[in-house]
């Protein structure tokens, strides 16, 4: 009988002594990926009553216990490491770069509220907010430094707000500029999903678009998670408190989820929003599945939400 074991193969007699043993290099990268292959299949494991330890000192692996366990941790970690290695897909990437934009926009929505409050109280005829803001302070600081060549030179002179002198401008105007790079970093991880989702789910990307496909790939963790979905499920994502007030008999079923956000629902009456929804749904479930088995663009699916929203349109005139 024949045993593979993570250090040696090994052929063993009827009366369990051992007729052949060809053992493996002591290479620790080699052993490891040896390792994971046992470890994935089942079939690879030694009979009852099989000494690893004895026969791997028999075979001339090792000369003797404490070599041998001492390579055997040495193989175990760097097998973990592999694995750890090998288990970064690219639908990870898009996994965490979603979830990095929400956690800029959480950050950037509370420095931006505390940048208008600060700054309007100085300069109120400003009349900006958010990302704009953050560009105007960062590059012109208080009202006082305003070129003449400004939009908002001549109101600036007649402004109704505080005053602040030179030290409140440099701050202010340094808190404006960590701000504003906030928002050119979430442009840069925009971009960066842009380009991995038209690699990873051109078909998702075409139908949703690459932010909303990126966001339902990361609430179902993963491309292909998400590709065993139902429709049914896809349409309702992100609806959760809605859809267990439903269970409970105290609301409606929910029409859509986190897919409200496509221009398709956003944009229509209210009267077809649910048919549309079960449209779209019904699109990205196909796209998904496309998308984690082949990864070729297949613009039949677009062409045929195209045609079921028209019809949709066309039957509630």
């Amino acid at each position: 009988m024949n045993v593979k074991t993570w250090f040696a193969d090994i052929e063993i007699n009827e009366d369990g002594s051992v007729a052949e043993c060809s053992p493996c290099t002591q290479d620790v990268q080699q052993l490891a990926e040896r390792l994971l292959v046992f470890q994935a299949d089942p079939k690879q494991i030694p009979p009852e009553g099989f000494d690893p330890v004895q026969n791997a000192i028999g075979c001339g692996f090792v000369a003797g216990e404490t070599e041998y366990y001492s390579l055997l941790q040495q193989t175990c970690i760097a097998a973990t490491r592999l694995k750890i290695k090998n288990s970064y897909s690219p639908d990870l990437r898009i996994i965490h770069a979603v979830e990095a934009l929400d956690d800029i926009d959480e950050a950037a929505n509370l420095l931006a509220e505390r940048l208008g409050i600060w700054y309007g109280e100085h300069f109120p005829e400003a009349g900006m907010f958010t990302e704009n803001l953050a560009k105007f302070v960062a590059e012109n600081g208080l009202r006082q430094d305003l070129p003449q060549d400004s939009q908002f030179h001549e109101t600036a002179q007649s402004s109704v707000g505080m005053e602040m002198d030179a030290e409140d401008g440099a701050i202010i105007k340094a808190f404006a500029s960590d701000l504003s790079s906030l928002y050119e970093r979430r442009h840069v991880i925009e971009s960066y999903i842009h380009k991995n989702m038209e690699q990873l789910a051109p078909n998702l990307e075409e139908v949703a678009g690459a932010n909303l496909g990126a966001r339902l790939i990361s609430m179902a963790g993963g491309l292909q998670s998400l590709s065993r979905m139902p429709s049914s499920t896809i349409q309702v994502m992100g609806a959760n408190q809605a859809l267990f007030k439903h269970l409970r008999g105290k609301a409606t079923s929910p029409k859509h989820g986190i897919i409200f956000n496509h221009p398709l629902i956003k944009n229509s009456h209210p009267k077809i929003r649910g048919k549309m929804a079960r449209a779209l749904a019904s699109s990205l479930s196909i796209a998904s599945r496309v998308d984690a088995f082949s990864g070729q663009r297949n613009p039949a699916i677009k062409e045929k939400l195209d045609r079921k929203v028209l019809s949709i349109k066309e039957g509630n005139k």
